[in-house]
């Protein structure tokens, strides 16, 4: 079927799912494929429950006219987003990164949504599947579209580009991730680099932190809206402290110095921050609202959280590492003045052939920052220890089993590592 004719189904029934045990009544239902799943074969449950057309791409599955054909779903879906998209014809923003780039999104959303009616991606659903589903949540009320864009191959962010067709770009920052499929370092900066190229070759805008050399590299002879810690750009703000909390202080014409009290954890946020203060002022939004949004937005999912428990103060950012993330969220952890820290690390997964090296370089900056209670957890760490100078576990599992003995109080605890090792199992015992 012509995508011209399933759009006009979509108009019809504006929600998309693509899950059985998620079923919305009168939706439309793709049925996408997996490594481990087949969605064609959940086709007929999701109209029984309520789905209007499931769209498939096995004919033996097409049993009456409420399964629509097609040659590929996934395809289908994206080139349906994308028409969409452009149809809806609002201002959409991407943003790319190696860090930050949830936190950033969520803090955009916030301020944005003090003057308009936006559109965020949902959580981290930010590759293939989930941008096409973020553009289709948008519809004739959505004012603004706020889309997340990650990536772990080259050539990713160029294609979410060609769907999402953005307006304004924005790359939070370079660091060293996922280089099992980048290749290299220069891999990763080549592909988030394809957010400027692409808005390069469209004429939009990009938002950039010239304090980081890097990006300024990466630019094309293109137009940008500057942020930073110097005069010359656009939008200028100084961190004050992050004890626990990160604290900054706006610098307007208008108001003069305006302190900004977050709930975010970590100096590294400050440019998280300061990203979505320069697309509020670009975008005409009062200081004093951008003020209120950033210290209203409450930290989830692990991510840059603090947690009091009844024994100790945590601080969760084990929803995923890399060697930057990792880098920097020591460091911080380690100017932090006050006494009686515990470090708990896990592995930092998908660095290929560079693993065992990013793994030891991290062990020498605990030593050298001095921090002395530390808990390592995963077969990489277990691997470079060599000299056990800090405990290591192979599993989590393993680490609770001692934690439960320790019965750790009054502490600081920063909790960090890739998703693959489920740190956050240790939450209940601390």
């Amino acid at each position: 079927m012509e995508i011209a004719l399933i759009y006009r189904l979509f108009k019809q029934y504006p929600q998309v799912v693509t899950d059985t045990r998620k079923i919305v009544s009168d939706s439309l239902f793709f049925a996408l494929k997996g490594d481990n799943f087949n969605g064609n074969k959940f086709a007929l449950s999701a109209v029984e429950k309520g789905c209007r057309f499931a769209i498939i791409d096995e004919k033996e599955y097409a049993i009456d006219d409420r399964f629509i054909l097609v040659d590929d779903v996934l395809t289908c879906l994206q080139n349906l987003a994308r028409m969409h998209r452009r149809e809806l014809d609002i201002p959409i923003l991407a943003i790319t990164g190696t860090n930050g780039k949830t936190t950033t999104k969520e803090l955009v959303f916030e301020v944005l949504k003090k003057k308009f009616n936006a559109i965020a991606t949902l959580g981290n659903l930010n590759n293939h599947i989930g941008v096409p589903l973020t553009l289709l949540s948008m519809n004739e009320d959505t004012e603004f579209g706020i889309v997340e864009m990650g990536a772990n191959h080259p050539k990713e962010i160029k294609f979410l580009c060609e769907i999402a067709e953005p307006n304004f770009g924005l790359i939070t920052n370079v660091g060293k991730a996922h280089l099992e499929g980048f290749g290299s370092f220069e891999g990763v900066i080549k592909t988030k680099k394809e957010l400027y190229d692409y808005m390069y070759k469209e004429k939009g805008k990009v938002f950039v932190n010239t304090d980081n050399p890097l990006l300024k590299e990466m630019l094309n002879d293109q137009e940008i809206v500057s942020y930073g810690n110097n005069e010359a750009a656009f939008s200028k703000a100084k961190f004050l402290q992050a004890e626990p909390y990160m604290v900054l202080e706006l610098r307007s014409p208008k108001i003069g110095k305006l302190y900004v009290k977050t709930k975010l954890i970590g100096a590294y946020n400050f440019e998280n921050a300061l990203a979505a203060v320069t697309l509020g002022r670009f975008l005409g939004i009062d200081e004093i609202e951008i003020k209120n949004a950033l210290e209203e937005y409450l930290p989830s999912n692990n991510r840059s959280q603090l947690k009091q428990t009844e024994k100790n103060v945590l601080f969760l950012d084990a929803y995923n590492a890399n060697p930057t993330s990792m880098k920097v969220a020591v460091e911080n952890f380690a100017n932090m003045t006050r006494k009686g820290k515990v470090l708990i690390l896990g592995d930092m997964l998908e660095l290929g052939a560079d693993a065992e090296k990013e793994h030891h370089d991290l062990l020498e900056l605990i030593q050298e920052k001095q921090l002395q209670d530390v808990y390592l957890v995963g077969d990489l760490f277990c691997k470079v220890n060599v000299n056990d100078q800090f405990q290591t576990f192979a599993k989590t599992t393993d680490l609770i089993e001692v934690l439960e003995k320790a019965n750790l109080q009054n502490q600081y605890i920063l909790i960090k590592g890739s998703r693959g090792i489920r740190l956050e199992q240790v939450i209940e015992k601390l």
